[in-house]
């Protein structure tokens, strides 16, 4: 009997397997590019937010850090910086018919809960942005296997059904049938095994910038709540 190579195995399967391979390589070069684009942003973006936290504590004062903010516009911290800007201005105009003299502790402590709840939303929206597509990743992870599985069961039961119509259970009836079938469970674990291993890597790396982040609002509004004070006092 002539050994069959993979291609010729998934050549000579039937439609339904066939249909699962096709499916499976959908999944995986979905997966891929997804891995590589976010290779890509998390790589960017942890350089960017080192750029923007050495400008941000060299400037003289906020504006100059919104500058530097608005040059590194992939990092997090810049983001979240850049939304606290904002409020903060926002808050100043509202501020303007008051007299710097009538301004209460109260006051202040109000404005800083308001940008408090701004940089928790912006926060927020960096995560969502920076996780964005990791869901499929995972998906694809679980998923895959199952339909990989479902194609080689598909397979043997054709397999079977070929047996029955022929008359005959030898290794070399068999054999080639169940050999085209396993390629599909093989190649689902080809897919999830990868997905699964830069799901975890993506999802730690998103724990780390989300920490990152936490830890600059911390720092900001520390900041802030500092300059605050000293005009009320």
């Amino acid at each position: 009997m002539e050994k069959l190579n993979l291609f010729d195995m998934i050549l000579s399967a039937g439609p339904m397997v066939k249909f699962v391979m096709f499916l499976l390589l959908v999944f995986s070069i979905i997966s891929w590019t997804i891995v590589i684009m976010k290779y890509r942003l998390y790589r960017k973006a942890q350089a960017e937010s080192v750029n923007f936290l050495e400008s941000f504590w060299q400037c003289k004062n906020l504006a100059e850090a919104n500058k530097s903010a608005k040059e590194n516009t992939i990092s997090p911290e810049a983001a979240i910086f850049t939304s606290g800007y904002a409020e903060l201005q926002k808050l100043a105009k509202s501020r303007s018919s008051i007299r710097t003299g009538e301004e209460t502790l109260d006051m202040q402590l109000a404005t800083m809960d308001n940008l408090k709840r701004t940089l928790r939303k912006a926060e927020s929206n960096e995560v969502t942005r920076l996780g964005r597509s990791l869901a499929f990743l995972a998906t694809t992870g679980s998923a895959t296997p199952f339909i990989g599985l479902f194609g080689t069961v598909w397979g043997i039961m054709t397999s079977f059904q070929d047996i029955g119509q022929r008359g005959s259970a030898s290794l070399a009836v068999v054999a080639p049938g169940i050999s085209e079938a396993l390629v599909a469970t093989a190649a689902g674990l080809a897919v999830a095994i990868p997905a699964v291993i830069f799901y975890n890597h993506f999802s730690n790396r998103l724990a780390d910038l989300e920490n990152e982040m936490q830890s600059f609002s911390t720092d900001f509004l520390n900041l802030v709540e500092r300059d605050l004070l000293s005009r009320v006092s």
